[in-house]
């Protein structure tokens, strides 16, 4: 029986992580490119377009107003189209990837928007380019609270996983469901819960560590 539970809990971990870091890759993608185009194209941004930051904005708080579970339905044409399937670890991660996206672009939005205006409007005043501006002033400058939000939004991942389980992709969330609730395997159960409170905890202390490292730096130069 303990093997067994092993051979479970080992299975379903990997699929976790599987889908945690590939959904949090192209999540990171999608919301770094989302974040950052809200703010540089709000009124008075660097690259100042009311219009499409009213569309992005639109566009992601009506992403963001659906429960994840509805959105995993919704996006299962999708998830067909472009892997074939909609049940597994890959089939899942376009809809984990969808659905953190919009979580994401706010967070780095809002991080972003905390960077000093002094220190933007001073390389516009040298006469630095929008992208120059973007990667070497407001970014470089936000890391390590961008890395704090990214961590938020990778454990937010980590908890749709468990909730995509519950439609077949796999995963702690799915062994949590189909073999410790439904099959009454109380070992089950509770392992699969102290796997996914110790990845958790596993994650925020990455980030906390590398967000010290960047800001110990940071500290030494200045």
């Amino acid at each position: 029986m303990r093997d067994d539970l092993i051979d479970l809990l080992w299975k379903g971990l990997l699929e976790t992580l599987y889908m945690v870091f590939w959904s949090s890759l192209f999540a990171l993608v999608l919301g770094m490119t989302l974040g950052v185009t809200l703010v540089v194209t709000e009124k008075g941004g660097i690259l100042e377009a009311p219009r499409l930051h009213k569309v992005i904005s639109t566009l992601i708080n009506s992403v963001r107003s659906l429960p994840f579970i509805i959105l995993i339905v919704l996006l299962l044409p999708l998830s067909r189209w472009v892997v074939g399937t909609t049940l597994g670890p890959t089939a899942a991660i376009v809809s984990l990837s969808i659905g953190a996206a919009p979580f994401l672009g706010r967070i780095i939005e809002n991080t972003l928007k905390e960077v000093s205006p002094g220190k933007v409007e001073a390389a516009k005043s040298i006469g630095a380019p929008p992208f120059t501006i973007i990667f070497h002033v407001l970014i470089p400058e936000a890391l390590p609270a961008l890395v704090r939000g990214i961590t938020i939004g990778i454990i937010g991942i980590t908890e749709f996983t468990a909730v995509a389980g519950a439609i077949g992709a796999g995963g702690l969330g799915s062994l949590a469901i189909r073999f410790g609730y439904q099959r009454f395997r109380e070992d089950v159960l509770f392992a699969t819960v102290i796997l996914i409170i110790l990845l958790v905890q596993l994650i925020q202390w990455g980030g906390d560590f590398i967000a010290g490292q960047i800001s110990k730096k940071r500290y030494k130069f200045e």
